[in-house]
């Protein structure tokens, strides 16, 4: 999504691939560095683990600007709400092994017993639930408690959630959730530990989707409609004891969670506090220091650009910086259905008079992000480098965008207004100064993160310029460019992806085309060639590759960037180093 989960291991996703299709060749999938670009430009600890074991107690304290976008597993489609939410409040069917680096990517039973069983030629997949399971109160968790959440996740008044259930159930079409009593036939529960999901064509990588939460258990007579993001119901290693929105959320232990059951968490602190409402330079400011109750805390968002002179050149200060790839590209987004931006040769102006160095520079510089190229991660492309198909210089090409802009009839330019999340102002700056050079007058709109995603994804209202990115969910292209570009998946609300509002009739019939496919190094070929094909259409242009830079306080222990999670602290592992300097 939106700097949701990206790219997981990708000679385990081949594999998963030749078990179920038919013609699968000695080249590997999507492969190379997980960061997409020049890995030997890492400047702090990525793939290693801070800190050594945890200890078991004491209080972790997450330092956060924001609250989170959505809790609710149905709606829960950003990267760091799903790691927290998936780690520590609910398990979904399968989920990815805790551990730093490309290991990370490897798929893992959670609630299920193994990866789930094809049959029908991948259009239908088994599971099969654990015994043992439990919810807080005690009670067991059971298929038909799945179920139910894959069915709310198509509620209209629970916009925003992964919506592979919908693009590949078969039956699926115009289903608007449970709560008049209509169930998806193609969700089949036979007994309380079997889930069967009957799909409308072969989905040969339907594991790694039921990572997301929307494969999260929910039982219905807790089920409480929108009300549910406040106060989800644990199945996870901690539950929530309260929740003031914007300012504090605190879990404790679910006692009824059951270690022997789960192989990936290790829950090791009694408590978690996120702090809210804090200004970014000051929680940097904050863990620079590390020491009293923040020497047990750690960083909820980025490192900002202007705090890193203190602390690369600090080795001490710089052992507790990770810097994982996010493996998302960010892109400036177009509303493509509305004027200017409906006239392809105004959005090929944009990306001419776009500086990416300049961008680059406000997102903290090449040492935590690569000029991006393309629309899909290096990852995604062979050799793991993004290919050049535009050739338009980093710095852009001023000239060429005013003669696009002539030609356009916009001669003399235009005004329009760009929207980004208010940790983003200095890349927005950036871009305001890059396009004014061509004519491009633009304002700047800033949204608290906590309500950026649901500002840009009301389509009726929004602005006609976006910056955000987006993550492939597993190692294919399957994840990337349909919920990107795909027209016919646009909400007037809730709207995910598809943040140019792109409509191409070409490209979707292509999407069709490659998705059908049942060799999977053509298929990925073919995703190749079509982000090229896209991107000379124009509907956004990719600025950065970006890394996931969170410093940490003196006293955690366990911490690491989770490649499948964007990079963020994997809340499977984290701890901290010494009870006796931890606070409440």
């Amino acid at each position: 999504m939106n700097k949701r989960t990206q790219a997981a291991l990708a000679t385990a996703l081949l594999a998963a691939l030749c078990l179920t299709q038919t013609g699968c060749s000695g080249s590997a999938g999507p492969r190379g560095s997980e960061g997409g670009g020049k890995s030997n430009r890492a400047t702090a600890n990525n793939g290693t683990v801070i800190g050594g074991t945890p200890v078991k107690g004491g209080t972790l304290t997450i330092l956060s600007n924001q609250d989170f976008s959505h809790l609710d597993p149905a709606r829960n489609w950003v990267v760091g709400d799903m790691d927290f939410g998936v780690r520590l409040l609910y398990r979904t069917l399968v989920t990815y092994k805790a551990a730093p680096g490309a290991e990370g990517g490897e798929l893992v039973p959670d609630l299920a017993e193994d990866l789930g069983t094809p049959s029908n030629g991948a259009k239908t997949w088994t599971f099969r639930l654990k015994k043992g399971l439990k919810y807080e109160d005690g009670t067991p968790i059971t298929a038909q408690d799945v179920k139910y959440n894959v069915e709310r996740s198509f509620s209209p008044d629970l916009p925003g959630g992964p919506d592979y259930a919908a693009r590949y159930l078969a039956g699926a079409e115009g289903y608007q959730g449970p709560a008049k009593g209509k169930h998806l036939d193609s969700v089949k529960t036979p007994d309380a530990h079997t889930i069967v999901f009957e799909l409308r064509k072969p989905f040969a990588e339907f594991p790694y989707a039921t990572v997301l939460p929307t494969f999260a258990p929910v039982p219905k007579a807790k089920d409480k409609g929108p009300q549910y993001d406040n106060r989800p119901f644990s199945s996870g290693p901690y539950k929530i004891e309260s929740y003031a929105r914007d300012k504090q959320l605190v879990l404790v232990r679910n006692p009824h969670w059951d270690p022997a059951t789960d192989s990936v968490r290790k829950a090791y602190p009694d408590k978690l506090v996120v702090t809210m409402g804090l200004k970014a330079n000051q929680i940097d400011d904050r863990l620079i220091a590390g020491t009293g109750p923040d020497a047990s805390a750690v960083s909820w968002g980025k490192l900002r650009p202007e705090s890193t002179p203190k602390v690369l050149p600090k080795p001490d200060v710089k052992a507790r910086l990770l810097a994982e790839s996010t493996n998302c590209t960010e892109m400036v987004q177009m509303h493509t259905g509305r004027a200017p931006f409906d006239n392809v040769k105004v959005r090929q102006a944009v990306q001419y008079a776009l500086d990416r160095e300049a961008v680059l520079t406000a997102s903290g510089g090449p040492a935590l992000n690569d000029i991006s190229t393309a629309l899909m991660p290096g990852s995604l492309f062979e050799g793991g480098k993004q290919p050049d198909t535009l050739k338009i210089p980093p710095t852009g090409d001023v000239e060429k965008a005013k003669q696009l802009l002539k030609e356009a009839g916009k001669p003399g330019g235009f005004t329009t207004t760009l929207t980004v999340s208010n940790g983003d102002k200095g890349v927005a700056e950036a871009i305001q100064q890059s396009l004014g050079r061509a004519g491009i007058k633009v304002t700047i709109e800033t949204v608290d993160p906590s309500a950026f995603y649901d500002t840009i994804g009301d389509t009726r209202n929004r602005t006609d310029l976006t910056y955000t990115g987006w993550c492939p969910d597993y190692p294919s292209g399957s994840t990337f460019l349909p919920f990107v570009f795909d027209g016919r998946y646009i909400k007037e609300k809730g709207n995910s992806g598809n943040h140019s509002l792109f409509r191409d009739e070409p490209t979707m019939q292509r999407m069709d085309e490659i998705a059908a496919m049942s060799d999977a190094a053509q298929a990925n070929k073919a995703w190749q060639q079509l982000d090229g094909e896209i991107l000379a259409k124009a509907p956004t242009m990719p600025t950065v590759v970006e890394r996931m830079p969170l410093l940490v306080g003196t006293n955690i222990a366990g911490a690491f960037g989770h490649t499948s999670f964007g990079g963020q602290i994997d809340y499977a592992t984290v701890g901290l180093k010494d009870l006796s300097k931890s606070q409440g």
